[in-house]
């Protein structure tokens, strides 16, 4: 895909709204470029977290504090951390006075010299982009396929890092995608809409509409694809809207061979196929994943379909298909213990993620729940812990509000462990209570931050405390 490239910002000024990760590799980088770059947050010195020291050497100018609209006397650009919402007053202003407002991975997408891929859903991204990164990395090597984003690396330094003639891999959250304006990747991808971040958007039709930004600048005529599920309510309404903007669209599913459909990754005979106008080629068998559970077959046929219409070699998907390991916290096994298997799902920051990781096994399950609660409706979700789930041992602030739609759900009450605020206590009552051929999973279905400084220090205290078992 052609596209004009900014090779410089002399002579703007750049301000920068939050100072987190993507803030602050937006500024360093913009300064670098030759701009004049500011960079404000609401927050005072002493409560911001991330190191501020790169920027002060940098000579990029702090305003910490009170934001005001004074702020944007001269800004020729603004670049909205992810975590800003575009309601704050200072944004709002800026559109007010027609300043250009973009992301910081809309300005990776400026400064890309690669093409782009970007992945964006309510659940399975990073193990899409990770594997996805994978597949890129078997054509191009690692030093040119670029994986950055919502997982971690700011993807401005991954476009600049591989420059010309690689791969650059992006996981797109939908925060991310609410600062966009002209973000047009090679391939892009929604796995699925689910309820999540409604503090955020409000609305799951302004969720929904946020997540389809992701393809609102492709088009045919650079033979573009969008990457969409079929088996998920949401995405499989986005195909039609796709379709009307003439893109070209791979739809994929475990469950329908979409024999219609002129492009398509689908289950055929248990094997993960590609289908591109009229040829079937066929990969890997769904037990030749390492990846557990129908959802990660999912996030193969969404991977292997971007990286297929990407021009990866058939026989590379196949070799990385087989080797791609679970990322993570997200059902990562940690250990066999008398019998008894223990998984960390501590991704699984919603009920939908926990339904998945749930539905991945038919052995009976000691599940761990509980945490900084979405307030997410549970009636459904209790019948399948019912189903599922020999224990439900509960943890943080959710605690009280699980064990109450529990036992609404019918669950008895003996059945129903619960640990206060302290994992290890419940990582003891499963050791104490599990049986040969049980497992023992933590998948919360609720944010850590009751307790934990994300779902990653979670997962870490988790898998020690496992591993400590005598």
């Amino acid at each position: 895909m052609e596209k004009e490239l900014q090779e410089n910002f002399a002579g703007e000024k750049i301000l920068v709204i939050g100072a987190g990760i993507s803030g602050t590799a937006a500024a360093l980088t913009a300064k670098k470029m030759g701009a004049e770059v500011v960079l404000s947050d609401s927050k005072t010195e002493d409560k911001i977290t991330d190191d501020l020291t790169p920027l002060k050497e940098a000579g990029v100018e702090l305003l910490l504090g009170p934001q005001t609209e004074e702020q944007l006397e001269g800004v020729t650009r603004v670049i909205a951390s992810p975590a800003v919402p575009c309601r704050v007053p200072l944004i709002q202003a800026a559109y007010s006075k027609k300043i250009h407002v973009e992301s910081e991975v809309e300005l990776a997408y400026h400064l890309a010299a690669s093409p782009l891929y970007a992945i964006t859903g309510t659940n399975g991204k990073t193990t899409t982009v990770t594997l996805t990164g994978d597949l890129f990395a078997a054509k191009y090597g690692k030093d040119k396929t670029g994986v950055g984003g919502n997982i971690g690396t700011p993807l401005v330094d991954e476009a600049l890092r591989i420059g010309a003639d690689g791969a650059l891999v992006a996981e797109i959250s939908s925060y991310q995608l609410e600062a966009t304006d002209d973000f047009h990747p090679r391939i892009s991808a929604i796995l699925n809409v689910t309820p999540d971040h409604l503090l955020r958007h409000g609305t799951m039709d302004v969720y929904q509409a946020t997540k389809e930004k992701i393809f609102a600048q492709q088009t045919a005529e650079e033979g573009d694809f969008v990457v969409l599920n079929f088996d998920d309510e949401l995405t499989k309404n986005s195909i039609a809207r796709a379709k009307e903007k003439g893109i070209n669209v791979c739809p994929f599913s475990t469950v329908d061979r979409l024999s219609a459909e002129k492009y398509a990754a689908v289950l055929k005979d248990d094997v993960l196929t590609i289908r591109d106008d009229g040829k079937e080629v066929q990969l890997v068998k769904t037990d030749e994943l390492n990846i557990k559970g129908r959802h990660n077959v999912e996030n193969a046929l969404a991977a292997a379909a971007i990286a297929y219409f990407g021009g990866v070699d058939t026989e590379m998907i196949k070799k990385v298909l087989r080797e791609f390991m679970p990322v993570e916290h997200r059902i990562e096994p940690v250990r066999e213990l008398d019998g008894v298997r223990y998984y960390n799902d501590s991704k699984a920051t919603n009920t939908d993620s926990t339904v998945k990781a749930l539905e991945s096994f038919t052995e009976p399950i000691l599940l761990i729940a509980g945490g900084d609660d979405k307030m997410t409706d549970l009636t459904d979700f209790m019948q399948l812990v019912k189903a599922k789930c020999s224990k439900l041992v509960l943890v943080g602030a959710a605690a009280e509000r699980f064990k109450s739609e529990a036992l609404k759900g019918g669950i008895v009450q003996s059945d129903i462990l619960e640990a206060g605020y302290d994992m290890a206590k419940a990582v003891e009552l499963c050791r104490s209570e599990a049986k040969p051929g049980d497992v023992v999973l933590l998948s919360p279905a609720c944010a850590s931050f009751d307790m934990f400084t994300g779902f990653e220090h979670r997962g870490k205290v988790f898998k020690e405390l496992v591993n400590a078992l005598k």
